[in-house]
């Protein structure tokens, strides 16, 4: 049993020194420094948007012990991620795997580096669930919950699983109280498009909308329960200039239903903005369609 053990302990050991070589210390705050993930060897970082609170003067501590300056690429304040270049290259970043194998109660490592030196604590993956949207909005590809305990300074981080590999950047402030994991699939798309844009391009209609219960007929006819009733429509905004009225009942955007706040807003994608959608709306009983062109939200 206590060579079992041992072998435990010496492979845990093993793997946090293997991850350890691609996490970074990011000083972007007055107080505790947090963590990164080296993302690509020309200095690119992956951290947690929360972590960074000021744009100039960033400072990145490397594992060998070296601190070097960093600039602000962009961030996402939806998904809590941010994207920093220092000024160095052949970085060493992990190996990153998608958390499609993952089941609830796998071992799982954090790893952090808000010191000169990696930390690592153990838990288990306590909750995994499909796609979701944040409260600020943004679409997370799975909901990866552990029971690991988030030290102070962990944030911007990555949890890994067994075998050394990269399942995500965990975060501790997308849900209060409760610690979180933004998964790769969800880093490569946001992180690419910051590398692209400096900013990820969300659209917007200029409305304000609740979701409210069709009429029985329609009900049959949609084949979908609810609808978004526009309680306000911004002035010269895309959906006034579409010639959406305040009172209209909002049930597809582009083909696809609209039940909820939640739909509209995954609609609102990147690649819609700037594009001619058709939307389709209920008015005095009755539905029509018209076409909007999709703004982007600053």
């Amino acid at each position: 049993m206590t060579e079992v053990l041992r072998a435990v302990s010496d492979a845990l050991a093993a793997t946090v020194e293997m991850a350890g070589s691609g996490v970074v210390r990011v000083e972007a705050r007055r107080r505790l420094p947090a963590s990164g993930i080296v993302w690509s060897p020309d200095g690119t970082i992956v951290t947690a948007h929360h972590v960074v609170e000021r744009d100039e003067n960033i400072a990145v501590g490397l594992p060998d012990g070296q601190t070097v300056s960093a600039t602000l690429v962009g961030r996402d304040p939806t998904t809590d991620l941010a994207v920093l270049r220092a000024e160095i290259s052949n970085l060493t970043p992990p190996a990153w795997v998608e958390p499609d194998s993952l089941r609830v109660g796998h071992l799982v490592l954090a790893l952090g580096r808000p010191g000169q030196s990696v930390q690592a604590t153990l838990g288990i993956v306590s909750a995994l669930g499909e796609s979701w949207r944040t409260p600020a909005g943004g679409r997370v590809d799975r909901y990866l919950q552990t029971d690991l305990v988030m030290y102070p300074g962990f944030s911007g981080g990555p949890l890994v699983d067994a075998a050394g590999a990269v399942l995500g950047l965990n975060t501790s402030a997308l849900l209060r109280g409760i610690s979180l994991t933004v998964p790769t699939p969800t880093l490569h798309q946001v992180v690419e498009t910051l590398l692209t844009h400096g900013h990820v391009r969300r659209g917007y209609l200029g409305v304000s909308a609740q979701a409210v219960r069709l009429p029985k007929t329609l009900v049959e006819e949609l084949g979908q329960e609810t609808g978004l009733l526009l309680v306000s429509v911004e002035p010269d905004g895309p959906a006034d200039q579409g010639g959406l009225l305040l009172g209209d009942t909002l049930v597809a955007l582009d083909g696809q239903p609209v039940r909820h706040l939640d739909d509209l807003l995954a609609l609102l994608s990147s690649d819609r903005v700037s594009a001619s959608v058709p939307v389709r709306i209920v008015r005095g009983g009755l539905l029509q369609e018209v076409k909007v062109t999709v703004g982007e939200h600053d």
